[in-house]
């Protein structure tokens, strides 16, 4: 279950001061949002066959592109979308671009700037307005593409601004052009 959190704006260090309890946390304009279930306190595991899975086709697209290159990320990944008011996620897998990766400092686990793809790898607790909250604050930060995986059903739901949801099925191959250019992969190696 999802609930939002008192009517303040919090900023990304009052999140990270709150305690690591197990709860998930993330903020959307400011706004608190927590998700807590008792049932699923670490990731199952076709949640996490499949993070390895995307994050591995994106690693070998990433190797065999040309410098420079950006950074594959994975595991609910620490993303700062925007500031002021700050929307800070945990992104499932997610590529950045050369420049927000050379923007890094050592002293931040973070990334600071949306990331070209933001991968979210459904769980049976999600609700659909979470997953449209956060999409919407995906494609709102500047994400080009974000997928939304669907375990259940082995489908991949495409949102990119301006343009129609496209959804993908086993016995498609999912493209990411123009934003990473000649990737492409059969959506059914996202669920080996």
């Amino acid at each position: 279950m999802s609930a939002v959190i008192e009517r303040k704006v919090w900023t990304t260090a009052e999140l990270l001061a709150l305690p690591d309890d197990g709860v998930e946390r993330w903020l959307i304009n400011g706004e608190l949002h927590e998700h807590r279930d008792p049932t699923m306190t670490k990731r199952n595991r076709w949640h996490s066959q499949i993070l390895v899975s995307v994050a591995a086709l994106l690693k070998m697209w990433r190797n065999q592109s040309a410098e420079p290159r950006g950074q594959v990320v994975g595991g609910e990944a620490g993303c700062i979308l925007s500031r002021e008011p700050d929307t800070t996620v945990g992104i499932d897998v997610a590529y950045f671009s050369p420049d927000v990766v050379q923007r890094e400092s050592e002293e931040t686990t973070l990334m600071e700037g949306p990331p070209i793809l933001a991968v979210e790898i459904l769980s049976p607790s999600d609700t659909q307005i979470e997953i449209d909250k956060k999409s919407d604050a995906y494609l709102a930060a500047g994400v080009k593409l974000v997928w939304i995986i669907n375990p259940h059903l082995e489908t991949v739901l495409v949102l990119q601004t301006g343009t129609p949801p496209r959804l993908f099925n086993v016995n498609d191959t999912i493209t990411a052009e123009p934003h990473l250019p000649g990737f492409s992969a059969p959506v059914a190696a996202f669920f080996d």
